[in-house]
């Protein structure tokens, strides 16, 4: 499967000011931030040094180029950023093989997405491996569009990924509401002019102007984003 951008969507949710749903995926939809720092402590070990858990805090939400990046720095490894990010996918794909827990709350929301026909994309700082392995759990029917980290230029936390699914889904970014799990992504989505629901997964996330957190998925519905629109207004 590969990310595309189809024919602008130009419907929008009937009675209110919504225009898209864009939800980011580890953390958020699928419980795998952790998954990922496994991952580093084992091929970091294989390569002989063991990682600070103190570090956690700095990779976790971010794309595979800064996490890479600063935990070669960090320990000093000999390899290359290009060679470690074929290693960290492959530990991931083999993680995900075994077991991917859905957050709760993920799959009824996509469900009651699809049922009112939301215009969804999935925007994800993963790679499209990933993203494909993923997505046949979540359902690619869910989602309009999906966006890699791997195919936008700037991935998270610059804004480029989601100013990318909301023109992909012919929305308003003003008028698409972003449900994410880190500072990264909530950064991202803020910078794109979106509203974000966070749901944070790792470290605490403080309220802000066009940010509301919530602590599960499950306070989060259709009835919920269109209010939050509402509330702008």
């Amino acid at each position: 499967m590969t990310s595309t951008v189809p024919a602008p969507v130009t419907r929008t949710a009937e009675g209110s000011a919504l225009q898209a749903v864009l939800l980011d995926m580890d953390g958020t939809l699928v419980d795998t931030e952790g998954f990922w720092w496994d991952v580093e402590v084992e091929v970091f070990a294989g390569l002989g040094h063991a990682l600070d858990d103190s570090w956690r805090h700095v990779v976790v939400g971010g794309p595979m180029t800064r996490s890479a990046g600063f935990l070669i720095e960090a320990t000093g490894a000999d390899i290359t950023l290009a060679e470690l990010s074929v290693l960290l996918n492959q530990g991931f794909e083999d993680h995900i093989g075994r077991h991917l827990p859905l957050m709760p709350g993920a799959a009824r929301l996509l469900a009651e997405l699809a049922e009112y026909e939301i215009p969804t994309a999935l925007v994800s700082a993963s790679h499209r491996r990933i993203i494909d392995r993923v997505l046949t759990t979540l359902g690619p029917q869910n989602f309009a569009l999906t966006v890699a980290g791997d195919e936008v230029a700037r991935t998270k936390p610059h804004p480029d990924p989601y100013l990318f699914a909301a023109a992909g889904l012919g929305a308003d970014p003003a008028r698409c509401a972003v449900v994410e799990d880190t500072a990264t992504g909530i950064a991202a989505a803020e910078a794109a002019g979106c509203h974000v629901v966070a749901v944070p997964s790792v470290a605490p996330i403080a309220p802000a102007a066009r940010r509301t957190v919530v602590t599960s998925l499950e306070e989060v519905d259709l009835a919920f984003l269109r209010g939050l629109m509402t509330e702008m207004r």
